[in-house]
């Protein structure tokens, strides 16, 4: 997601331009001859005056290398915000450039960069999130699910697919189905809505039912996974499964498979869940645009998703997955959830590890689950936290159990953003609810997280920049543009841009005085403070109004309303607590969307 671009400048003619490259002004006093220079020692190329504090030594008068490389560089120093260099120090960083710099760009790439993606050689600068003494963090606890009891099977299909993983899991326990039985509902919900909301890229049939088979042989024989056995779900396809397509998105990719098994993948496989599809990713996790169309949103097949969860985000609000796993580096969860209507948890950076995941950024990138309610959300969350050796940013975050927080003794701010109903509710569940503000002074929040993102994404698709690749990128005014304007961003001003953010950081912990906070979860500089300090945010549904320019008849499609609560890093149970707390009591996120049904009186095709 990215915030609207300002208009470019005018071109400048391409003869003024030559011009400015070519000459340069001239002092009023010029005690040195000009410095000449023709191609093999040929005609004369160009001419410049200079300060007598800026002549060369006599033995570089007469080199018999063009000055062109210099003239070129101190007419491209201007987009480094860097142009005051005189010209014998240009000459200087020419060929430093060329001796030093070019050789080791070259050697470092042939070492990390061939392949893209960023699947191996993670950088060795890792981003810690975390503003406790991690030597203190105690060892991982599962949190204790609350049982539902007198869950009994629906007698329809319809219904099935849109109860909760906690419902659908004690079906199973209790034998009124089979995890094969689930399989084929959802299967069948894949196949039938997939192609008018345009959110699965692959669905797994014969993975399916195997998973689905063994989860039923093992509760057969007495043994039980917990929550998530034997229950089907998707995942972003930026997430590597072996004999699959892993196609991010992209139609360069788009018959790629990786023999690699991502980490988070192979949590659920032990959970015993069931994976029934790879679901859309916006072509190398930007927005909702893929290679095979561009995904809608099921509450109004008007408008499109948003964000590059765009398939786990649409797929689990249309009932065609109980659940789903997405990512986000820049509101990739938070504008899908909200937009789609489902709930959805953004963790603490580094609490789901990220080996065998596309990246975009190392230190932004983030998993997280879109679901039915809070409730799924902790029950999924519980099942993929945890470290793994391929991601050194990944860490036992040590988050406490929700279904245990006392909300009675929690403090929560409010933004003038905030869905009030939201406040109000909390306040009458007896949480106590203040004013609240996030005090900082640093005015480059948006740019950090732009500077961040583009050459980190840079970083990992280098490759498929110089191969041109990006020509044929489904959207040309995404990646292709930023990426060659990251090109222009010098190494220095990204460690600057890494300092900013750090003061940031500070700042925004500094005014983190209370233990959550309730606030608007797309507003843009927020998605940015958020993702660039790692601070968990729960996206909750918190109810509809009408859309935009509605048809004369009547119409059921809605606009959803959604609200964010935020909390430190490290504190995602004290954010899913609260929406637990929110969800016990209201109804919003069991909504259907009208997939089948938008009313008599509207006429769209989908």
């Amino acid at each position: 997601m990215r915030e609207p671009r300002r208009p470019l400048p005018p071109r400048r003619p391409l003869l003024l331009l030559l011009l400015s490259l070519l000459f340069f002004s001239v002092p009023e006093t010029a005690a040195a001859p000009p410095r000449t220079s023709g191609r093999d020692g040929g005609g004369v190329a160009s001419i410049t005056w200079m300060d007598t504090k800026d002549a060369v030594p006599a033995k570089d008068v007469f080199r018999k290398e063009p000055i062109s490389g210099a003239i070129a560089l101190k007419g491209s120093m201007k987009y480094f915000d860097a142009d005051f260099f005189n010209d014998s120090k240009l000459r200087e960083m020419e060929d430093g450039a060329k001796e030093f710099n070019v050789p080791a760009f070259r050697d470092n790439r042939k070492l990390v960069a061939l392949e893209n993606g960023g699947l191996n050689n993670p950088s060795a600068l890792v981003f810690k999130s975390s503003w406790s003494d991690e030597s203190k963090i105690s060892e991982k606890k599962s949190f204790e699910y609350p049982h539902t009891s007198s869950v009994h099977r629906p007698s329809k299909d319809e219904d099935i697919a849109f109860m909760s993983i906690i419902e659908l899991v004690e079906l199973i326990r209790t034998k009124q189905v089979t995890s094969r039985e689930l399989t084929d509902v959802f299967l069948k919900r894949l196949k039938r809505y997939g192609p008018v909301i345009e959110s699965v890229i692959t669905v797994t049939d014969d993975l399916a039912y195997k998973q689905a088979k063994e989860a039923d042989d093992l509760l057969e024989q007495g043994k039980y996974l917990g929550p998530l056995h034997g229950i089907p779900y998707g995942l972003k396809d930026i997430i590597a499964v072996p004999e699959y397509k892993t196609t991010w998105g992209s139609r360069t990719f788009e018959n790629q498979v990786l023999d690699i098994e991502a980490s988070v993948y192979k949590r659920l496989k032990s959970t015993g869940a069931v994976l029934v599809a790879k679901l859309v990713t916006g072509s190398l996790a930007y927005d909702d645009i893929w290679f095979g169309g561009r995904t809608r949103n099921p509450w109004n097949i008007e408008e499109f998703s948003t964000g590059s969860s765009a398939g786990p985000a649409a797929s689990t609000s249309a009932g065609m997955v109980p659940f789903a796993i997405g990512s986000e580096t820049a509101g990739s969860i938070t504008y899908p959830a909200a937009r789609c209507g489902v709930t959805a948890l953004r963790p603490t950076f580094g609490t789901v590890a990220r080996t065998g995941v596309m990246s975009i950024s190392e230190s932004l990138d983030k998993l997280g689950p879109f679901c039915r309610s809070a409730i799924d959300c902790a029950v999924v969350l519980d099942a993929i936290r945890g470290k793994d050796a391929g991601d050194p940013s990944s860490r036992e975050v040590p988050i406490e159990d929700p279904f245990h927080i006392d909300i009675t003794q929690v403090t929560v701010g409010y933004l003038d953003s905030a869905e009030m109903e939201v406040v109000y509710v909390l306040s009458a569940k007896g949480v106590k609810l203040v004013p609240f503000k996030l005090n900082y002074t640093v005015e480059s929040v948006q740019s950090i997280l732009n500077i961040t993102m583009d050459v980190d994404m840079l970083a990992h698709f280098d490759n498929w920049q110089r191969e041109q690749h990006d020509d044929d990128f489904e959207a040309q005014d995404q990646w292709p543009v930023e990426l060659r304007r990251a090109r222009l961003i010098p190494a220095v001003d990204y460690l600057q841009a890494q300092r900013a953010r750090g003061k940031l950081i500070k700042e925004v912990k500094e005014s983190f005085t209370v233990d959550a906070f309730i606030g608007n979860v797309t507003d843009w500089e927020l998605v940015c403070l958020g993702n660039l300090v790692g601070m968990p945010v729960a996206v909750v549904p918190t109810g509809f109004k009408n859309v935009e320019n509605p048809p004369k008849g009547s119409t059921r499609r809605r606009t959803t309303v959604t609200t964010g609560i935020y909390a430190p890093p490290d504190h995602d149970h004290i954010a899913l607590a609260l929406a637990m707390a929110y969800q016990s009591v209201t109804d919003h996120h069991k909504q259907r969307p009208p997939i089948d049904d938008l009313g008599p009186g509207d006429n769209i095709q989908h």
